[in-house]
C-alpha cells in the first residue's frame, strides 16, 4: 500500500508540473469552426482537467483530443455546431461555483478568487473571460460539467495509506461540499439560460484493484454513492422543470481503470484516449441517444464526407490534389438538395441552392457566387471514373459558395457539411 501511496502522489506531482508546460493548450473560449450562427448547436463545456482534455506529456504545441472535442464532432453529425471550452486544470467544485457566480454577475474574476493555488497557467485569462462566459451560457443549447475529481484525490490518497483518517467520514464531507457547490452552479446556469440542457458527469474511480484489493470495493462503493447523489440531484431539478441529465461515466471505468487511464504507464489518473472516448460516448448517448463514427472503408481515400448527417456513399470518390479535397460536383448537389445545370459550350456548371447561385467553369481560376467573382488557386477539373468524365470541384469552395458550413476532423478523417 505504501508503494501505491507514492504512486498516486507522484501522479499529483506530474499533473502540477505538466500544467506549467501546457500553457494555452485549450483557450478559455475555443470557437471551433466558423463564427456562431443562428442555426448552430452551441456547446459550453465547464469543469476540470477532464474538460480540458488533459493527458500527461502535453506541451505548448499539444492539441487536446478529449471528450469535449469528440462531443463537438458528434454535434456536427446533427447540425452546425460551435464549442466554447472553459475547462480549468486543478479546478474543484467550489472553484467552479465561484467562476459561474462571476459569470452571472458579468464580472471578471482573478485566478485566486476562483480557487487559491490553481495550477493552470491560463487561469488568470480564463477568469477574465467570465463576461464572455455569461454570453456563451445565455446562448448555449448544451452545457457539460465535469467536476469532483480534484476534490476526491486527497481522499483516494488517504485511503491507500495505513492508519489514515476515517474514509467514510471523508467521503461524506466531500458529498456535502459537492451538493452545495453544484446547487449553486446549476441554479445560476438555469437562471442565465432556462432552455439549455445541462449534463453533469458522475466521477469515475481511477485506482485499479491491484493498488489495494481490500480497499478497492470501498472505492467502488464510494463512486456508486457519488453517482447516486448526482442522480438524486438531477431528479430533483427535473421535478422543478430544470433540464438536467447525468452522464454515467463512472460505470464505464469499473474494472478498466488500468487500461482507460494513464495510471500504470505514466502514474497519472487522467483518462487516456480509450477513456476519453468512453466519456464522450456516454455524453453523446445522453444528449442525442447515439454515438456515431464514420465508416472509412477505404483507407486510401483522403476522407469520408458527411452531408446533413448522412455519409456520402458514392462510386465517385474524393480526390486529393495540391492539399485540397475535390469531390464530384453532382454528388454534393444531390446530397444537399441543390440543383445543377451543365453547359457543354462553356464547360461550366451552374448550381443553385436556396438564394445562392454558383457558376464553376472547368480550369478557371475564379468562380461566380451570386454574380461576384471569387478567385481560387484550385480550379475544377474533369476526372475520369470508369468510362465517365465527372466534374470535380474543391469541396470547401463549393460548399462555402452555397452558404454551407464545412468542418474537417483530422482525427476522424471526415468532412462535415451542414446547411
Amino acid at each position: 500500500m505504501l508503494q501505491w501511496k507514492k504512486f498516486i502522489s507522484a501522479a499529483t506531482g506530474i499533473v502540477m508540473l505538466s500544467t506549467v508546460l501546457i500553457g494555452s493548450v485549450s483557450a478559455s473560449t475555443v470557437a471551433q469552426g466558423q463564427e456562431a450562427q443562428a442555426k448552430s448547436y452551441r456547446i459550453v463545456a465547464l469543469g476540470d482537467s477532464i474538460t480540458v482534455g488533459y493527458e500527461p506529456k502535453m506541451d505548448m504545441n499539444s492539441k487536446p483530443y478529449g471528450f469535449v472535442e469528440r462531443l463537438y464532432e458528434q454535434g456536427l453529425f446533427h447540425s452546425r455546431t460551435t464549442l466554447s471550452n472553459y475547462g480549468i486544470l486543478g479546478l474543484k467544485g467550489a472553484g467552479l461555483e465561484h467562476f459561474v457566480e462571476a459569470a452571472k454577475k458579468g464580472q471578471a474574476i482573478s485566478a485566486d478568487a476562483i480557487q487559491v493555488g490553481l495550477s493552470d497557467p491560463r487561469a488568470e485569462d480564463i477568469g477574465a473571460s467570465a463576461v464572455q462566459l455569461k454570453a456563451d451560457i445565455a446562448s448555449a443549447d448544451l452545457i457539460t460539467i465535469t467536476i469532483g475529481g480534484n476534490d476526491l484525490r486527497p481522499i483516494i490518497e488517504s485511503a491507500l495509506t495505513p492508519g489514515s483518517a476515517d474514509f467514510t467520514s471523508s467521503m461524506e464531507n466531500l458529498f456535502t461540499s459537492y451538493i452545495t457547490s453544484m446547487t449553486s452552479v446549476i441554479g445560476n446556469l438555469h437562471e442565465l439560460n432556462s432552455d439549455a440542457l445541462i449534463v453533469v458527469a458522475d466521477q469515475y474511480q481511477p485506482v485499479p484493484s491491484i493498488a489495494n484489493q481490500a480497499m478497492y470495493p470501498k472505492l467502488i462503493a464510494a463512486s456508486d454513492t457519488f453517482s447516486g447523489i448526482v442522480d438524486k440531484m438531477a431528479a430533483g431539478y427535473q421535478s422543478q422543470g430544470v433540464n438536467v441529465k447525468v452522464a454515467h461515466v463512472a460505470k464505464e471505468f469499473v474494472g478498466g481503470e488500468g487500461t482507460m487511464t494513464h495510471i500504470i504507464a505514466d502514474r497519472d489518473i487522467h483518462p487516456n484516449q480509450f477513456g476519453y472516448e468512453a466519456i464522450a460516448k456516454v455524453f453523446a448517448e445522453t444528449v442525442w441517444g447515439e454515438y456515431r463514427k464514420p465508416s472509412i472503408i477505404d483507407k486510401t481515400l483522403p476522407m469520408t464526407i458527411v452531408v446533413k448527417g448522412k455519409e456520402l456513399n458514392t462510386s465517385y470518390k474524393p480526390v486529393l490534389r495540391n492539399n485540397q479535397n475535390f469531390v464530384a460536383i453532382q454528388d454534393i448537389v444531390t446530397a444537399v438538395g441543390a440543383t445543377s445545370k451543365w453547359d457543354s459550350r462553356t464547360s461550366s456548371a451552374t448550381i443553385t441552392y436556396d438564394t445562392r447561385t454558383v457558376i464553376i467553369k472547368i480550369g478557371s481560376t475564379s468562380v461566380l457566387v451570386n454574380g461576384q467573382s471569387v478567385p481560387t488557386d484550385t480550379p475544377a477539373f474533369l476526372y475520369k471514373v470508369g468510362k465517365e468524365n465527372k466534374t470535380y470541384v474543391p469541396l470547401a469552395l463549393l460548399a462555402t459558395g452555397l452558404g454551407l458550413e464545412v468542418e474537417f476532423s483530422s482525427k476522424l478523417r471526415t468532412a462535415f457539411i451542414n446547411p
